[in-house]
């Protein structure tokens, strides 16, 4: 089925060579097309240009998307967005002035979620996580990563990688799962973490393989949660049963996480709150994208990752949500697009590229995701009626996404 999309206000991120990633100075580049038209074939892009350029008219289905524009979705390469019950009570502790890792000593943050997921049917969770992901898709997202984390035993671990794959199998958003046992050290493990490592490794790794139940593996290196030592183990171990590396690092302190995530070609390493010119060289030799998580580090009060020094050195960045119950509650990627430009002075144009093309390398998917460009997925929001591209981030708090298409259908 062809459907042609016409008189487009203005067409954003067109490539005619497409690129698995922006990096450096390019990133202040975004190529748009101005009253443009938008033709695509079953799930995939087919063609676009100017209105004058326009020859195709044999079409099933034609939408005139007059005075709005059309952006390829957001890919967001982090969430948990998996998880059972809210945590405001500890919104207020952190209001009233106890630290991050303070709440997780007195058994608070993701040990409160993993104690509530446990007790959480598999069924509620998956209703509850797609709820969330309609919630997404409204705001225009239309690839997303979805880790583990809240289960901290084999069998709570299973059971949210479960759910993950049962969303997958009925959501329209691309979905990527990621295996993050090694999330935090349950209370049962407390003063014995090598006992804790090795389930991960000899126990539940083997098992998510076996089932096919992951993409990713992922640890949090960083003070206070798991070693260098230990996320070389556990990475090494998932790598060799057919994982591709992930990190948490860098959120809390320098904990050279940075450097561990690139000796195992980690596609992402996320958080990057310390960084420094030996974790910047790290990466600039690297395949690894550096993904920044501006929602959490505003919920929390935290320092900002040095985004402008590291693209200055050349670096590409991603952003994504952290859409989780405790440091960062909210999906809404327009947000973060926001978030990027007033308190990391990026351009729009900048945002733009580390929320979509960036972001979908960070997922492994920006050879079919991230733009708009001939042959990709035909994932794409049309706008409600604004000026131009830069309003998005400018007119931050209302959803200014109008309709929204994945795989080629309207959602």
């Amino acid at each position: 089925m062809k459907t042609l999309l016409k008189n487009i206000k203005e067409l954003i991120q067109v490539e005619d060579n497409p690129k698995l990633m922006v990096c450096g100075k390019d990133m202040s580049n975004l190529q748009t097309i101005k009253d443009a038209f938008l033709l695509i074939e079953d799930d995939k892009i087919l063609d676009f240009g100017t209105m004058s350029s326009l020859k195709e008219d044999n079409c099933d289905k034609v939408i005139d998307v007059g005075n709005r524009l059309i952006f390829p979705s957001f890919c967001d390469s982090h969430t948990h967005l998996v998880y059972s019950g809210s945590r405001e009570i500890e919104y207020i502790d952190k209001i009233k002035g106890l630290s991050y890792e303070e709440i997780a000593k007195r058994g608070g943050g993701i040990l409160n979620s993993a104690k509530r997921l446990r007790e959480t049917s598999e069924q509620e969770l998956y209703e509850d996580a797609q709820k969330r992901l309609d919630e997404i898709i409204r705001m225009g997202t239309g690839a997303v990563e979805i880790k583990s984390g809240y289960g901290l035993d084999t069998q709570s671990e299973l059971k949210m990688l479960r759910v993950i794959k049962k969303l997958k199998e009925n959501s329209p958003l691309t979905i990527k799962a990621n295996f993050l046992a090694a999330h935090a050290v349950p209370m049962e493990y407390r003063g014995r973490q090598k006992d804790y490592v090795d389930l991960i490794i000899n126990e539940m790794i083997p098992l998510v393989a076996k089932d096919n139940l992951a993409e990713f593996i992922d640890v949090f290196c960083d003070k206070g949660f798991f070693t260098v030592e230990e996320t070389d183990r556990i990475l090494t171990q998932g790598i060799k049963h057919g994982m591709i590396a992930k990190i948490h690092a860098n959120e809390l302190d320098f904990s050279g996480g940075v450097q561990v995530a690139v000796k195992h070609n980690a596609l992402s390493c996320d958080h990057l709150e310390f960084i420094g010119k030996e974790e910047i060289d790290s990466l600039l030799n690297s395949k690894t994208m550096p993904t920044v998580l501006p929602g959490a580090a505003f919920f929390l009060n935290m320092r900002l990752s040095p985004v402008r020094t590291m693209m200055d050195a050349g670096l590409p960045i991603a952003m994504a949500s952290d859409f989780n119950p405790g440091s960062s509650p909210s999906g809404n990627m327009q947000t973060i697009v926001s978030f990027a430009c007033v308190n990391y002075r990026m351009t729009p144009q900048e945002a733009f590229n580390a929320t979509t093309i960036n972001s979908a390398y960070a997922m492994g998917i920006s050879q079919t995701h991230g733009s708009i460009a001939r042959g990709k997925k035909a994932n794409f929001y049309i706008t409600k009626e604004i000026p131009n591209l830069e309003y998005m981030p400018y007119y931050y708090g209302t959803n200014k996404v109008d309709r929204v298409f994945l795989n080629g259908k309207e959602y």
